[in-house]
Parts: C-alpha cells; sequence; structure tokens
C-alpha cells in the first residue's frame, strides 16, 4: 500500500505533468491563432523552443539512459569476473 508520502508525491507529480501539458498544448495548438500583438503571446516563449525544448529534454533521457545501462553492464562484468 501507498503511504501518505507516496500519495502526496504522486499528487504533485500529476499535477506538474498536468501543468506542463497544459502549457505546451496552449502554446503549441492554440497560441498560432491568437493574433501576435494579443497580450497572451507575452507568457510563452517564441514558437522555435516548442522544438527545441523537448528535443533537448528527449535526448537528455538517452544520455542517461545509455549512461545507466553501460554502468550496470561494467558493474556486472566486474562481478562475473569476481566469481571466477
Amino acid at each position: 500500500m501507498a503511504t501518505g508520502t507516496d500519495q502526496v508525491v504522486g499528487l504533485v507529480l500529476v499535477a506538474v505533468s498536468l501543468i506542463i501539458f497544459t502549457y505546451y498544448t496552449v502554446w503549441v495548438i492554440i497560441l498560432p491563432f491568437i493574433d501576435s500583438q494579443h497580450v497572451i503571446h507575452k507568457y510563452f516563449l517564441p514558437r522555435a523552443y516548442a522544438v527545441a525544448i523537448p528535443l533537448a529534454v528527449g535526448l537528455l533521457l538517452l544520455l542517461f539512459v545509455g549512461v545507466f545501462i553501460t554502468f550496470v553492464m561494467v558493474k556486472n562484468k566486474k562481478v562475473a569476473k569476481k566469481a571466477q
């Protein structure tokens, strides 16, 4: 069973994800249909970042996964050598 702390952390993660999803959806899908002189545009980054930020985050995620897999494989190789 999840403890109270786990539930709070889960709720915070869901809330942050929902906020990011809503912001990105408005930024990418709705904002292009609003006049460029409207005041709402000052709350959003330029549209070029709508591609650059997810790309950078994806590359960092792939880098992290690659480093993690490499670390685990090297560690397992060392353990196998000690066992022999």
